[in-house]
């Protein structure tokens, strides 16, 4: 497998979800068609179609792998535990800031080997930011047609003035708890998988989420911050998030930028 060209190509998919997103976005807000899932969340007409963009364009790859995505209807674990490599699809991630209009929402996909993230193309099409990694490959920015490498910053857990990420929906007790436990930090409100990427380009140092998210919310965005030099850590116990699970949920978790 050629990670470049197949993250080439992802990141192709991943433009022409983001174009079909954002004729929902700037057309008739009154064609947006929001529904409501089973789990209460909303379910735009833009949802459908960056889902529908993605499906097919991953199906006409040449690297053939099943396809885990929101918005698709659930496989049974009996035949995800079989997969050695599948596509994990979020195809608007953020849909509460896409319908407050704020531009903070992305397109998610990434490639899954076992329970690991090897590959991840996050796409902000507001920003018009394109974020990717393979496995090995380190994490990049492309913008206005220029690439550039990310690296997370270094930091330890006792510096003052620790940047610290939380989410513009979500805000809990226990996120709370765990700020104050921090010497002077920094609120960086920001929505989506946009959270774990501004980690990835150094601009914050921790994103603890101590609240409920799925694996595709996490997937392309927990590998391009790794291959900065941060971590996705389980918030009780020192691994990584795994994927593949028979339930979907993630645990909780805190995101870093280069710990010391």
């Amino acid at each position: 497998m050629d990670k470049h060209k197949l993250a080439a190509a992802v990141r192709d998919i991943a433009l022409e979800a983001g174009a079909a997103i954002l004729e929902v976005y700037n057309g008739d807000p009154q064609k947006i068609q929001i529904e409501e899932k089973a789990d209460e969340s909303p379910l735009t007409l833009a949802d459908r179609k960056a889902n529908a963009v993605i499906c097919a364009g991953l199906e006409a790859l040449a690297d053939k792998y099943p396809i885990v995505s929101e918005e698709n209807k659930a496989i049974p674990y009996a035949e995800r535990r079989t997969f050695e490599r599948y596509w994990l699809v979020d195809p608007l991630d953020g849909t509460k800031e896409f319908i407050k209009r704020n531009g903070e929402f992305t397109v998610n996909i990434a490639l899954v080997e076992g329970q690991t993230p090897v590959l991840g193309v996050v796409y902000a099409p507001v920003l018009d930011e394109m974020y990717w990694a393979a496995k090995g490959k380190g994490a990049w920015l492309i913008q206005k047609g220029q690439a550039q490498q990310l690296t997370a910053a270094s930091f330890r857990m006792d510096d003052e003035g620790l940047r610290v990420v939380c989410s513009r929906s979500h805000l809990n007790e226990a996120t709370q708890t765990f700020v104050d436990q921090l010497n002077e930090p920094e609120l960086v409100p920001k929505g989506s998988s946009l959270k774990f990427l501004i980690l990835a380009k150094a601009e914050a140092h921790l994103y603890p989420r101590l609240g409920p998210t799925m694996e595709w919310d996490t997937g392309a965005a927990q590998i391009v911050l790794e291959e900065a030099g941060g971590a996705v850590q389980q918030a009780d116990r020192d691994e990584p998030l795994r994927y593949n699970k028979e339930n979907l949920l993630n645990p909780h978790f805190i995101a870093f930028a280069n710990k010391q």
